[in-house]
């Protein structure tokens, strides 16, 4: 009787790949929740810079992919977060009703008015919307990348609905 030892296929992380299928949806993801082209796309080179470290403790693909929306998320929260605490503290003056040209370029106008009603909603019902209707991302796979249960990310998302609905007077 032979004993052998049990091995476990070990796929690697293609990250030139990832980056390649992923830039552009990790971007729009980052976009919703920063509201802010440049920013958005620091956020998601910022992203894969930690994915490439860490590609070497990531089971699977898959895991990475996941690895990275998390960290896209997290990455955009703190970009938020600085974006207050400068103006905040620096006062900048921001020119009033003028659209960056930029936004023009990524956004159709017909989406417009979703990204302002969005904008209105609290933090966690705004991430929960846009990872599951404009990334796709299951209910389960936001329950872990927000670090909630998967009730939390059902209520979040129904509540945030109803709150797009009377922002959006029923056209949500």
């Amino acid at each position: 009787m032979t004993v052998g030892t049990a091995h476990t296929v070990r796929e690697d992380v293609d990250v030139p790949a990832i980056y390649q299928t992923h830039w552009r949806p990790m971007v729009r993801l980052a976009l919703l929740l920063v509201d802010d082209v440049a920013a958005a796309e620091d956020v998601v080179q910022d992203a894969f810079i930690a994915l490439h470290r860490q590609q070497d403790r990531l089971r699977d693909p898959h895991a990475a992919i996941g690895y990275l929306r998390t960290t896209v998320v997290n990455m955009s929260r703190s970009a938020i977060r600085r974006r207050v605490v400068a103006r905040k503290h620096l006062r900048v003056a921001e020119p009033e009703g003028l659209p960056g040209a930029d936004e023009n370029v990524v956004l159709r106008e017909e989406h417009a008015e979703v990204l302002a009603a969005l904008r209105t909603l609290p933090d966690r019902q705004r991430e929960v919307l846009v990872l599951r209707y404009f990334s796709g991302v299951s209910e389960n796979e936001i329950a872990a990348i927000l670090g909630i249960s998967t009730g939390t990310v059902k209520s979040s998302a129904s509540r945030g609905l109803a709150s797009l609905r009377t922002v959006m007077g029923g056209r949500a």
